[in-house]
């Protein structure tokens, strides 16, 4: 299923992605592991169990790339072009092995490409939000989009 054109998405518009992601201990261990990310929060359970939260937490940008995942059905799917900016990415909560992660899109704004008259930037605000309903991850993303081509151009 295709991912929306430039032309379909409006200023104002929140998309409530269906899809949600449980987090499991081997995507976290794998991710940090795979990404020579050594934090102990991560990885040792006798560390982090000393720490504010008890546990083991997952890793932020593994929960960054999994919010960004989740909407690629609803939103970019063979529409986009590029990413091309991530900004105000915050973690105002851990999530942790087991918690399942839903996001809901804003689209905060839309222009056309000054340079090719195929594409407009969109910026798009996401939150991330665990099976509790607890923001976990917010944070915009500014991409670049195709419009719908039509034949009588």
């Amino acid at each position: 299923m295709p991912g929306k054109y430039f032309e379909e998405l409006e200023v104002g518009d929140i998309i409530e992605h269906s899809l949600g992601r449980t987090i499991t201990e081997m995507d976290n261990v794998l991710f940090s592991t795979l990404t020579m990310n050594p934090q102990p929060l991560h990885l040792n359970e006798d560390f982090a169990a000393k720490t504010q939260f008890g546990r083991r937490i997952v890793n932020g940008i593994f929960t960054l790339g999994l919010a960004v995942g989740i909407t690629v059905p609803d939103l970019t799917a063979g529409t986009l072009v590029a990413n091309l900016d991530y900004k105000s990415v915050k973690h105002p909560a851990p999530m942790f092995h087991g918690d399942t992660l839903y996001v809901e899109t804003e689209v905060v704004s839309k222009r056309e490409s000054r340079s090719k008259p195929d594409r407009g930037i969109v910026v798009f605000h996401h939150t991330g939000r665990n099976q509790h309903g607890t923001v976990v991850i917010e944070f915009e993303r500014t991409a670049l989009m195709l419009k719908r081509v039509t034949n009588s151009e």
